[in-house]
């Protein structure tokens, strides 16, 4: 028997079911989309923007990926050079491209973790408006004098920089770049001090260091190799936690008695946040899998790149670590980018 005081269910009102209805219709065309872009992706050309101009090391990296890309989805990868502002223009532009998949982020450390401590208005949040793919490679810097220095070892420009502060100078590429930062890391670590030299790029760097008109640098690998291996430059440490088969007589600055200055350049693949999951795992299995083809391998190791290929959850906590490092040392030793 019912009791009294339990309440009997009703059917629905028709007006009821018709909003049920309509909200769970609406969720579903809401969704759609995002079903549907995981499903189709790539059903366009997908374009990799290159903050920089060409011809550089983030130049390379993007352009070795393209061919093994289109062989493995069937559809035209390109990529963009969209320079401007540091690297924080292109950076910029993706930011506010639609999160399918189809445009994506090819830059260096300088736009991830440099540049928004370094200018005033960056068109991005660095920290949530990118989904990070993945480290694609990175490079260690090398510490290089001229050939005719006085300076044969670490431990003699350490003495040099100590008796004379701020009189031995420091070719960068720029004001906040990745050779300047390693150069102020290093003399934070070590209590010395040089003088830097800031140049427009660096070409113009390396040419005053080959010609002895600057006394030292850190410089990318790649860059410094050829140099060193014709007797024009003395390679004295590198800055990564281990030494590179391209310089194996070459200790690492750990080695040499500076410690925690392990630094590598990097480049990295990041598309707009709020990336489908189904096309963000398409996209990093298919970075992954180009980068360590062997063919593409050899290339980038051969120029000195060691393949990272690390997963969006590695890549996002590198990004984190590195953001909070450079912004301390860009903050302690009060680097500005002028």
């Amino acid at each position: 028997m019912t009791s009294p005081f339990t309440p009997v269910a009703r059917p629905a009102s028709t007006a009821t079911r018709r909003r049920l209805l309509g909200g769970f219709s609406a969720a579903l065309l809401a969704a759609a989309p995002l079903f549907a872009a995981a499903q189709s992706w790539p059903d366009r050309p997908v374009t990799l923007v290159v903050p920089f101009p060409a011809g550089g090391s983030t130049d390379m990296i993007a352009r070795s990926l393209p061919a093994k890309l289109q062989e493995r989805f069937g559809q035209t990868f390109v990529v963009d050079n969209r320079p401007g502002a540091t690297g924080t223009l292109g950076a910029g532009q993706v930011k506010r491209a639609p999160a399918d998949g189809h445009t994506l982020l090819v830059a260096s450390l300088g736009p991830y973790v440099i540049a928004p401590h370094l200018i005033k208005s960056v068109p991005y949040d660095a920290l949530k408006d990118f989904d990070y793919l993945t480290v694609a490679v990175q490079a260690p810097n090398v510490l290089v004098v001229p050939a005719a220095s006085p300076q044969r070892t670490v431990a003699d420009l350490l003495a040099a920089l100590k008796k004379q502060p701020e009189k031995l100078t420091f070719a960068s590429s720029g004001n906040g770049s990745s050779d300047h930062l390693t150069a102020e890391l290093f003399w934070l670590q070590s209590g010395t001090s040089g003088l830097h030299v800031p140049y427009k790029g660096g070409a113009p760097a390396i040419n005053d260091l080959l010609g002895g008109v600057v006394d030292a640098s850190f410089q990318n690998i790649n860059v410094v190799t050829q140099h060193v291996a014709s007797g024009r430059l003395r390679a004295l440490a590198i800055t990564g936690d281990k030494r590179s088969p391209l310089l194996p007589q070459v200790p690492t600055l750990a080695e040499a008695g500076v410690a925690d200055v392990d630094v590598y350049s990097w480049q990295a693949v990041a598309a707009p946040r709020g990336l489908p999951a189904d096309v963000k795992q398409k996209l990093h299995a298919a970075m992954v899998a180009a980068l360590n083809d062997p063919v593409v391998k050899t290339r980038l190791t051969d120029l000195g790149f060691e393949i990272v290929a690390n997963t969006p959850e590695q890549f996002t906590a590198f990004q984190q670590r590195e953001f909070a490092r450079w912004k301390q040392v860009i903050e302690t030793r009060r680097i500005s980018a002028d």
